[in-house]
């Protein structure tokens, strides 16, 4: 067996949102690691931004070969809090789980998540924020990408307005 093989992944807890820097800790002590993020949507003062945000927050996965790497030395490590393990040594992980994880990924290194939505036509709903705050109407449809279709009635006619998804919650 090569030195890549004898290597498996494991799992390390991090304190929170320390994620970034357990990663650059654990490289400088030559490991190999690996956190999948995802495309987060932000709102912060009163604006949207998209953000690489960790797939698994408070978690990543390390390449450790157990024999020739001195892993302790990761449960003393910035950022980390804990080596996850079964007992006296790190839980391994199963082969496939970061290889299918990396398959997922696109052009950006980042893991694209399927969209679900909680609405069905017809389902009544309120706006959270902006002009239309605290208004009722009823849920039409995904419009465009992370954007949902509301009718809202205006002087007895339904108008049909478009809101981000996170502005819209079930009644």
């Amino acid at each position: 067996m090569t030195a890549t093989q004898m290597r498996h992944w494991y799992v390390v807890e991090t304190h929170p949102h320390a994620e970034a820097r357990a990663v650059t800790n654990l490289r400088r002590q030559g490991f190999e690691t690996y956190m999948p993020c995802y495309r987060k949507r932000r709102s912060h003062a009163r604006r949207i931004e998209i953000v690489a945000a960790p797939l698994f927050p408070r978690y990543l996965f390390v390449a450790i070969d157990i024999a020739a790497q001195r892993w302790r030395a990761i449960q003393s490590t910035f950022g980390v809090a804990r080596l996850v393990s079964n007992g006296e040594f790190p839980s391994v992980l199963q082969e496939d789980i970061v290889e299918g994880l990396r398959r997922r990924e696109d052009d950006h290194g980042l893991i694209e998540l399927e969209k679900k939505f909680a609405f069905q036509r017809g389902d009544k709903v309120q706006i959270l924020g902006g002009a239309f705050e605290a208004c009722l109407g009823l849920f039409e449809e995904i419009a465009d990408r992370d954007r949902a279709a509301v009718l809202l009635n205006f002087l007895g006619r339904n108008v049909r307005v478009v809101f981000d998804t996170e502005s819209v919650v079930a009644v």
